[in-house]
């Protein structure tokens, strides 16, 4: 159950509550939210005074639930906004790891030239195995900052592990939460501490109702910006990296009240196929998308598969553009 208390409720008196009901209590606006075990249905006659109003729920997919909240979460980095009733769909672009500086200086260039405003690059990157690039790190999130002071660019990056989460806070406009960390719950309770967008992939082995509950740790944390991206899930395919679950994406944008992000680099893991994916992904409605681009795929460090080289990432935003207008949307 969520309760919202009255605005007049002090911070004593909600904890006291929120303790009575073996609630998580936080503060939105100017009053305080409390999210109950969700097989609770009745609220005590002690707390009822207290209580704005209420939403008994049926799952622990409570605060993402549209049944709580209808409407799409807008949310806002600089001047880029999507959810709500923006119809925008952001493309996130840039290489899978920042490698250099070059690297990094061609690319934000390429961005701007086709007016795209956010940038993704891993500073720290969680790989399958020990022996290949680990990212460079605090070096590379200086880079990515230098990228934003000259080019204006928002930047988004991987926290991997806690080990070097407060410096991805300081340096980057969206946290992301890789596949891999999403069941990280130290990262999900911090990212819920703090006031910046955080963009949760879902893990490539994980339901739809681990994936938001995942994301209900964010919110239940304070934290409403939270964006659900979806990169595909392994399958017994393996012809492609995994399985791009569309029809995950479509329950999650009928169900919850986060804004969904698709990403077909990661789910292909093959260049020859992101442009079609991509194409597929703004027809299909979603708020945005994570394509990787790199000035020389076959040179990238991690993930060269499934990079695009500058010339067919530019056509594509061509194409895309084209697309968005014919289902009454906005790339940005």
């Amino acid at each position: 159950m969520i309760i919202h208390l009255n605005n007049s409720v002090s911070a004593q008196t909600a904890n006291e509550i929120g303790e009575h009901l073996k609630a998580i209590v936080f503060k939105e606006a100017d009053y305080y939210v409390l999210v109950t075990p969700f097989a609770q249905k009745d609220i005590p006659t002690s707390v009822q005074a207290h209580v704005q109003s209420s939403w008994p729920m049926d799952s622990d997919i409570q605060l993402a639930s549209k049944n709580y909240k209808s409407e799409l979460r807008r949310i806002r980095w600089g001047n880029t906004e999507i959810g709500g009733d923006t119809d925008n769909t952001v493309v996130i672009a840039g290489p899978c790891s920042i490698e250099s500086w070059e690297q990094i200086d061609a690319t934000a260039r390429l961005l701007k030239s086709l007016n795209i405003s956010t940038l993704r690059a891993g500073c720290y990157k969680p790989r399958t195995s020990p022996y290949t690039f680990q990212g460079l790190g605090l070096e590379g999130l200086k880079m990515l900052a230098e990228v934003r002071r000259q080019y204006g660019l928002n930047i988004i990056t991987e926290v991997k592990d806690s080990s070097h989460i407060e410096e991805v806070i300081e340096y980057t406009d969206i946290v992301q939460i890789g596949a891999k960390a999403m069941y990280d719950q130290s990262i999900l309770r911090r990212c819920g501490e703090i006031r910046k967008p955080i963009l949760l992939k879902r893990g490539f082995g994980t339901t739809l109702q681990e994936f938001v509950q995942a994301a209900e740790f964010i919110l239940s944390g304070g934290n409403s910006e939270v964006i659900l991206c979806e990169r595909g899930i392994r399958t017994f395919e393996t012809k492609t990296r995994f399985t791009f679950d569309l029809c995950g994406a479509a329950w999650l944008k009928q169900h919850t009240n986060c804004p969904v992000i698709l990403d077909p680099s990661h789910a292909m893991g093959y260049a020859y196929g992101v442009p079609d994916l991509a194409k597929a992904s703004v027809a299909f409605g979603c708020d945005g998308l994570l394509i990787e681009t790199h000035p020389n795929p076959k040179l990238a460090k991690s993930d060269a598969a499934q990079q695009l080289d500058f010339e067919v990432f530019t056509k594509l935003m061509g194409d895309m553009r084209n697309i968005a207008v014919a289902v009454g949307r906005e790339i940005i």
